[in-house]
Parts: C-alpha cells; structure tokens; sequence
C-alpha cells in the first residue's frame, strides 16, 4: 500500500500540461452548449407547467422546490469540492478509499437533507400540497447532488463532454414527463416528482461513465472521513448560506406578501435561477487548474484568476443588458399575460445577474487557496443582506421589495468575496478598470438595443453586437472569446 506521501504524488493527467487550460475552456463551451440545450428544453417545459398550474399553482410549484433546495444546500458539506480536490491530488488504493468515503458521506447527508426539508414544512405551517411536493423534490435533488460526486473523476480528467450529456439527459427527462403530465392535466406534486426520474437517469449515464474510477458502493470510516472534512467546515456553512439567500425571498414573500406576490415573484425567479446557474458552471470548468495552481505556481494562478474576473464581468453586463432589453417577453412565454407584472421584477434583478457573475469569478480562486472561512463570511454578508433589505421592503413593494433583496444579497457577495480574495493572496493584479469600461459598453449597447424598438430578440441581437464593437474600441473585448470562436485551436 502506497504511503500518504506517496499517494500526494499528482495524478499523471492533463492537469500539469499546456493542454489543461484549452481543454477547461473546451469543457466551459460544452457544459454550456448542454446547459443552453437544457434551457430549450425547459422553455417548452416551463411555459406549459405556469400557464398549466396557473399564478397560484405555479407559486406552490417554486416554493416547494425552492425549500427542498435550500434544504440541500444545508446538506452539502462541500463534499464535491472535497472529493474534486482529493481525486486531483490523491493516486491508487488512498484515491479510492477516500472517494468511497465522500460517497458515505453524500448518503448520510442525503437523508438530513430530506428530513430538513420536511421539518421546515412542518414548523412554517404549510400543508398538503406543498407538504408532499417538498418532500419529492427533495428525493430528486439529493439523486442529483449524488450525481456531481460521481462525476468526480471525469471533471478531474477534464472530460467535461460526459458531464454535459449527463445535463442535458437529465433536462431530457424532464421535458418528456413534464409534457406527458401537463397533458394528463396533473397537479403541483406529479409535476414536482418529476425531478426524480430525471435526476436518476443522470446519475445512471454517469455512473457508466465512470465506471472503474468511482466505487460503486460507499463506506463511511471516521478515521477517513471526519479529517476530510474538517478544514471545510466553514466552506460547508458558507453552500449552505450561498444556496438558501438567492431562495430565501421566495419564502418570504409567500410568509409576507402572499399567493398572489408569490406567483408573480416565481415568473421571475425561474429566469434568474437559470442566468444565476451560468457562472459556477463556466468558471466551474477552470477550477481543477486553479486548484492545482493555487499550491505550485503563483503566477499561473494570479494569471487564471485575473482573466476569469475580467470574462465575468463582461458576461454579466451583457446578460444585464439582454434582461433589460427582454425582460417582458421574457416572463410572457414562461406565463403569458398573467405573467406581464413580473417583468419590472425581473428587470430588478438583472442586477442581480452581475453580482452573481462577479462573486463566483472570485469564489473559485478563493476556494482553491483553502479560503473556506472567508467564503463563509462572504456568504453570511449575503444572506443578511438579503433578509434585512427583504422584510423592509416586501411588506410594501411585494415582489419588487423582494428583487431588490436579491441585489444587494449578491452584490453584498461579490464585494465580500473580492475582500476575501484580497486578503488572503495579495498582489493578484485584478483589472478593476473592467467594470466601469464593461458599464459604458453596456450602457451603448442598451440605448442602440432601445433606438431598434422592432422585437426584443432583435433589440438584444443589436444590442449585443454594439457591446462587442464598443468593448473592442475600448481595448477590452476578451481575448478568449475569440480563440473560443475559432474551433481549429480547440482540436
């Protein structure tokens, strides 16, 4: 048997060669091809379940899953993190046996997150429907946290081809049921179960995939485990505030604002979820190499991490941009006009957006430095922001008061994760003049987007291609961008 410090001997992958950073940026271009997939996929989903379940039904439909979410993310434990860094790190028999452990553990977590779920449910005073759809949703979104342990070893070979097939079977599934039920002319809970099916389907491609590099069964040593996890204890506390402040508002304008409140808020929350899942799903991509760097080269890390803040900075003033040119047009193909009022809402929350592009560009640098404790900090700065500027809002504004949570939830992150990031690796050279350039961008294509004034996909479509040129006057279009566009360099 290999000894500890053998076995912290890198694994003998891509990770150390000149192919890891084409490779982390071929493997951003696929999980988002899966991921703009799995959003068409969830625009004939989305539409058919609001305008099928109505205001009311709809809200009863975010809300349960919006708890059964938060309750996971209380569960999360930074296993993934844990197990990706370990797997990046570890070789042979001490490799498998602590993988084997993390998947011990994700078992055990998965029961205290449905379990969490349902005593929320139970002290908040909701009942029957939103009762049982809590509970399914989170037997779904458990299989799917299960399935991102999993997929472990593919996203430390960067083989992210599978890990994107595995998102888009899982939308796949989805879909299908979701039409198949609406159809039927179901309610709230089949259509909350459908996360289920959908997420064990995921979990079986990926399970194929990795066959002979994941255990198939878990175990659960405390010798084992309990080091693993000790030193992200804060990073656990810090998914658990992450997850529950963007979805805490949907919670508290159904306590505050009621039924009505709630369906409007939800049009508008089911977009932002998706725009909000981008950033940790793109930036997520380089974080193997940042992890690697973070310990063994300096320059290379400050490097990743200074051009991964400048591309997420430029992505969320574009998307801020296209929010605001198409919020209405938005909400009305997810609810039709009953849908109408939750565009001022989701114009609000555009802003939103940016932070959100802005704290993950920090976050991943900061976590591959170990910076667990300033993660958790940054998160709770989060979540207080959200709770305070929410119930003084809400009580007057409704889902408007909400929105405006939102923001300064995640603007109060992103600050809080630049400061973190600061303090614990100075001299990283961020290009802070990225943001106010992105803005006056932005700010040119809004106003030609406005002067089209034709259809809002082609005022976005405008919109877009006057930020590119005005960013490239400027001297600050990224250069990845083009080199992603040009498919012969990613071969």
């Amino acid at each position: 048997m290999p000894t500890h410090e053998d076995a912290k001997v890198p694994a003998s992958d891509v990770l150390d060669t000149a192919a890891a950073g084409p490779r982390a940026l071929r493997g951003s271009l696929l999980r988002l091809g899966a991921y703009g997939g799995g959003t068409l996929l969830a625009l004939v989903a989305q539409p058919l379940v609001a305008r099928h379940l109505g205001r009311v039904g709809y809200g009863r439909y975010t809300l349960a899953i919006a708890i059964a979410t938060i309750a996971t993310g209380f569960t999360e434990g930074g296993v993934s993190v844990v197990a990706l860094r370990e797997y990046t790190s570890l070789t042979g028999s001490e490799r498998e046996n602590t993988l084997a452990n993390m998947l011990g553990i994700r078992t055990v977590l998965n029961a205290a997150s449905v379990a969490g779920a349902v005593a929320f449910v139970l002290i908040a005073g909701y009942q029957g429907t939103v009762l049982v759809a809590t509970v399914l949703a989170a037997c779904g979104l458990a299989l799917q946290i299960t399935q991102t342990v999993v997929a472990v070893p593919l996203q430390g070979e960067l083989r992210f081809g599978w890990v994107a097939a595995a998102d888009l079977l899982r939308q796949f599934v989805s879909t299908v049921l979701i039409v198949a039920l609406v159809v039927a002319g179901t309610g709230v809970i089949p259509l909350v179960a459908v996360l289920v099916p959908a997420n064990l389907a995921a979990l079986a491609l990926t399970r194929i995939t990795v066959r002979g590099k994941m255990p198939r069964l878990p175990r659960f040593q405390l010798t084992v485990s309990l080091p693993l996890l000790r030193d992200t204890v804060p990073f656990a506390i810090a998914i658990a505030l992450s997850v529950t402040y963007f979805r805490l508002s949907v919670v508290l304008v159904s306590l505050i604002a009621g039924a009505n409140q709630l369906g409007i808020f939800s049009y508008s929350y089911r977009i932002v979820e998706v725009l909000v899942g981008l950033p940790p799903l793109v930036i997520g991509a380089a974080y193997p190499i940042l992890a690697r760097a973070a310990s063994d080269d300096r320059e290379r890390f400050a490097h990743a991490t200074r051009r991964i803040f400048e591309l997420a900075v430029v992505a969320a003033v574009w998307l801020a941009v296209c929010i605001e040119l198409g919020a209405r047009f938005g909400v009305e193909v997810i609810g039709g006009h009953a849908a109408t009022p939750a565009a001022a809402v989701l114009r609000i929350q555009g802003l939103a957006v940016v932070g959100t592009f802005v704290a993950v560009s920090l976050a991943f640098p900061l976590l591959a430095v170990r910076g667990y404790r300033g993660t958790m900090y940054a998160n709770l700065c989060g979540l207080v922001a959200t709770v305070v500027v929410g119930v003084t809002l809400i009580p007057t504004l409704g889902a408007r008061g909400a929105a405006v949570g939102t923001v300064a939830g995640e603007l109060a992150l992103a600050l809080a994760n630049g400061v973190a990031l600061l303090r614990a690796r100075r001299g990283l050279g961020l290009q802070w003049a990225v943001i106010p350039v992105s803005a006056v961008a932005g700010a040119v294509g809004l106003a030609a987007g406005h002067l089209v004034g034709i259809h809002p996909l082609f005022e976005i479509f405008v919109a877009t291609v006057v930020y590119a040129v005005a960013l490239a006057a400027l001297g600050r279009f990224p250069p990845e961008v083009a080199h992603a566009l040009r498919l012969d360099r990613l071969r």
